[in-house]
């Protein structure tokens, strides 16, 4: 293991996963030339980061194809997730299917049900012939080893999620959400649900360490500031989007300096984003559908929403 970048345990699975994951999203975006990201994807890895992000729809499957180029001769070094947006077994399946091909790979190390956005997700999740039966059969197959779901909107979704589990006595191993310097103040995924996950020894994957850019607007906090915020907290791993060798180097830069960070550090940053942090207005991915790619796309989920 690479001493320039600390690991940490995924939650009750004993993996050891870097405390930075690389952000799937960004690397299949057009500013990107292909060449580029591989170059960039290998560079992370060579120097310490094993824990690839991705998802069934990032970039209309680009994301995927990418990372599927980037991993020949790295699948070994690499922990691989992805996610899926259908919410019936069919469709669940055929995404895991699409993903595993694009990424020309036999398996996911993690697979996670994307955008528990909604009260009834969780619903349609354990329902009859829902995505929870997809999970169980996949993994039975061999075709993922750990289960996750993630979501940016609510905290009460992803407590429900987690009642529910409990009640049909299935185990997640994993769960995503924001954690940022303005969550602890508005409707605080981290404040309600991590607690939750550590009692459940759920590792916790965090996102949004900026808010997709929104907290910077603030010109309340530093970048590095909010990624040694996020990664001061019980975090198994912080995934942020990864673009160019100077982001790199700042999510480095931030592994290798949060644990400085005193309790006053830490009560500071809190401190000057608590009035800006109360509306909402830096976190717009929990107050407008602006992010909500299932929400512009219901065909991904299998079933019509409207029936």
């Amino acid at each position: 293991m690479n001493s320039e970048m600390p690991y940490r345990t995924l939650g009750k699975t004993g993996v050891k996963v870097s405390c930075i994951g690389l952000g799937g999203f960004h690397l299949g975006q057009s500013n990107l030339q292909e060449a580029d990201m591989i170059k960039l994807f290998h560079a992370a890895i060579d120097r310490g980061i094993n824990f690839s992000d991705n998802s069934w729809d990032y970039n209309q499957g680009e994301s995927e194809r990418r990372v599927g180029k980037a991993l020949k001769g790295y699948r070994e070094k690499v922990f691989v997730m992805s996610k899926f947006d259908g919410r019936t077994k069919g469709s669940a399946m055929k995404q895991l299917e699409d993903s595993l091909q694009r990424m020309d790979i036999d398996h996911l190390d993690l697979w996670q049900f994307h955008e528990n956005i909604r009260l009834e997700d969780p619903d349609r999740f354990f329902a009859d012939d829902g995505a929870a039966e997809a999970m169980l059969q996949a993994k039975q197959q061999g075709k993922i080893r750990f289960m996750g779901f993630t979501g940016h909107k609510d905290p009460s979704v992803h407590l429900r999620m987690l009642e529910m589990a409990d009640k049909h006595n299935f185990t997640f191993d994993s769960a995503q959400m924001p954690i940022n310097v303005m969550d602890a103040h508005f409707r605080s995924f981290e404040k309600e649900v991590v607690p939750v996950l550590v009692e459940k020894q759920i590792a916790l994957l965090g996102m949004k360490s900026m808010g997709d850019k929104n907290i910077l607007t603030s010109k309340t906090v530093t970048p590095l500031e909010c990624l040694q915020y996020a990664l001061s907290r019980p975090t198994s791993v912080v995934i942020t989007g990864i673009d160019s060798m100077p982001i790199l180097d700042q999510a480095f830069e931030a592994a290798r300096t949060y644990a400085s960070l005193s309790k006053a550090d830490i009560a500071k940053m809190l401190e000057k984003t608590a009035e800006v942090a109360m509306t909402g207005k830096f976190e717009p991915f929990k107050t407008t559908p602006r992010f909500d790619s299932t929400a512009m796309h219901p065909e991904w989920m299998g079933y019509n929403p409207g029936a």
